[in-house]
């Protein structure tokens, strides 16, 4: 399994990006992809969560109507478009996948990981 992901940079406060995860190695029908992220000094944590065929999604408190996460089946890729950006939104961000846990699964229960993209929120 090879988890992709690009699309971090520099953007200002109120500004928009959108994250891309692009993935390969076998069918991820029913697998869970989830995007979580690491700020300087804190711990990995959870931002949004979608089930592969069925669509299902959950997002973090923090980024609840700001973010939405989705799947292109046609290319293998799962998306995090980000909107209305703030700096504490700043983090390296990771997209996950697991088979066999729900959408509410903590960071430690993914079982693939991609290498990071860094997301800077400038003030």
């Amino acid at each position: 399994v090879q988890l992709q992901a690009s699309g971090g940079g520099l953007v200002q406060a109120g500004g928009s990006l959108r994250l891309s995860c692009a993935a390969s190695g076998r069918t991820f029908s029913n697998y869970v992809m989830g995007w979580l992220r690491q700020a300087p000094g804190k711990e990995r944590e959870f931002v949004a969560g979608i089930r592969w065929g069925a669509g299902s999604t959950r997002y973090a408190d923090s980024v609840k109507g700001r973010f939405a996460i989705s799947i292109d089946d046609s290319k293998n890729t799962v998306y995090l478009q980000m909107n209305s950006l703030k700096p504490e939104d700043t983090a390296v961000y990771y997209c996950a996948a697991t088979r066999w846990a729900g959408l509410g699964v903590t960071p430690s229960g993914y079982d693939y990981w991609g290498q990071g993209t860094l997301v800077t929120v400038s003030s």
